[in-house]
């Protein structure tokens, strides 16, 4: 999420986007208007038993980030707002019909991304249907929180306080990431490195502080994520191909619709596998397109890179950290070029 100061900046300025800016800064006021410490909300008689357990969870586990994890020790995550809705964001992602690459949008300070998030569902929406009126394929998620890249402390919304720990702590790891590495304009770079941080740091937490159950759910859903990511990936090889050929327009819509209707088959198949239980079955919901596969792709396709390197240091995560903003230092084609040769297979 772009900085609140930046957006003031840039809509002051007389911006030709300015409603989108707006948004995007009333939307940020609003989060901070309804935080509150934690520790007062623990201390406070009329807060909920129940939200009390999970904020104090939520403090464990904000703890063991810094002095596990090395990730950084700011107010971060130790306020609470309650926002009343199920998402923070809705975030827009976009690509051609017949290409995997995403559409992308420029910001200050956070570069290109290839994303557009909206506070409200509408504004994402809205835009959604400008873009499908223009040929492109979409997808509208709701996202659950976000970062402000350390610039801003960032509240746990309550869109979050009922996930359970180990989905809990995934989160916090993950967006704590960002704010030790984050480089303007390359959103699989920043995605998959808090992606593996968050990996890492879930397999660590439940180590130290789950249960025998919380570790066979960790593993089963380890199993099961890197089922799904694997279907998703393959697709996207697959169009790829497609898209790359010399067959005519027709042809590969044709085989466009054959590839997505594999992938729906081939998680229709390992959700009968895990006994029909399918917690990605709304992703499935609606209509496969190339803006929903690369959403995929971009949290997850350098992982295996990145756990490879945390592999090679030993599990070292502040040598880990150093390496990745070495990394972080190169043009964008060296960076990816290194990452490729680390590793093809996720732990």
């Amino acid at each position: 999420m772009i900085p609140l100061t930046v957006l003031l900046g840039v809509a002051l300025a007389g911006c030709a986007d300015l409603p989108y800016y707006w948004q995007a800064a009333g939307g940020q006021l609003d989060l901070w208007q309804r935080s509150r410490p934690i520790d007062e909300l623990l201390a406070d008689q009329t807060t909920e038993a129940d939200i009390k357990a999970r904020l104090a969870r939520v403090q464990a586990i904000r703890a063991f980030a810094s002095q596990e994890l090395g990730l950084p020790d700011n107010a971060s995550y130790r306020t609470y707002a309650d926002l009343g809705r199920p998402f923070v964001v809705w975030n827009l992602f976009a690509a051609p019909e017949l290409s995997l690459k995403p559409k992308e949008w420029c910001f200050p300070v956070a570069g290109c991304v290839t994303y557009r998030g909206y506070f409200a569902e509408a504004g994402a929406r809205a835009l959604a249907g400008e873009l499908e009126a223009q040929g492109l394929d979409t997808y509208v998620g709701g996202v659950p929180a976000y970062s402000t890249l350390g610039w801003f402390v960032d509240p746990l919304p309550s869109t979050v306080i009922g996930y359970p720990d180990l989905d809990l702590a995934r989160l916090i790891f993950h967006e704590l990431a960002h704010q030790v590495v984050y480089v303007p304009g390359d959103t699989l770079f920043n995605e998959s490195f808090a992606t593996a941080v968050e990996r890492e740091g879930v397999r660590r937490w439940a180590e130290a502080n789950g249960t025998p159950a919380d570790l066979n759910r960790l593993a089963q859903a380890e199993a099961r994520s890197a089922a799904f990511t694997g279907l998703v990936l393959g697709a996207k090889a697959r169009l790829e191909q497609v898209y790359a050929g010399p067959e005519a327009t027709q042809t590969k819509r044709e085989a466009k619709t054959r590839i997505i209707d594999g992938l729906r088959s081939d998680y229709a198949r390992i959700k009968a596998d895990w006994g029909g239980a399918g917690r990605l079955d709304a992703w499935f919901a609606g209509p496969l397109n190339n803006a929903q596969i690369t959403s995929v792709a971009v949290y997850t396709q350098r992982v295996p890179a990145f756990s490879a390197l945390l592999r090679q240091l030993g599990g070292d995560l502040p040598r880990f950290y150093a390496e990745v903003k070495e990394l972080a230092r190169l043009p964008k084609a060296e960076r990816h070029s290194r990452l490729a040769g680390l590793g093809m297979t996720d732990p």
